[in-house]
């Protein structure tokens, strides 16, 4: 006779025991009423305030990619794959794609003070405001 197995290495028996013990207190609401859990949670964020898109979180993607562009290293990440300034110039590829990409990633490795100022500022805001 085979005998049912729940997480693979543990038997059913023990399986059900823990996912009741971690399950009950997230099926039965805290206030002891018989309301389920999931409608309070759907009333509580149907009065929490939304984040809708704006100008200022626009903005805030586009500091989030160039910080992702400045921290490309050029001899572990970008010249094995032929990303380098080096090997785009050298094609005569400037005009391409690849080469505006390249003179992108190297404009905001350029200006890493500046980006460096513009992400403290952005946080001293975060934190001014909430």
């Amino acid at each position: 006779a085979t005998r049912a197995r729940g997480l693979g290495f543990l038997p059913l028996s023990i399986h059900t025991r823990i996912r009741v013990a971690l399950l009950t207190p997230l099926l039965s609401p805290a206030d002891g009423s018989r309301r389920p859990v999931a409608s309070q949670a759907r009333r509580r964020c149907a009065s929490s305030p939304r984040r809708e898109m704006g100008l200022w979180m626009l903005l805030e993607g586009f500091l989030l990619l160039a910080n992702s562009l400045a921290i490309l290293n050029e001899d572990r990440f970008l010249g094995p794959r032929g990303w380098s300034m080096s090997e785009v110039s050298g094609n005569g590829q400037t005009k391409s794609l690849k080469g505006q990409i390249v003179g992108l990633i190297y404009a905001t490795q350029f200006l890493r003070m500046p980006l460096i100022a513009l992400n403290v500022l952005i946080i001293v805001v975060k934190m001014v405001s909430g």
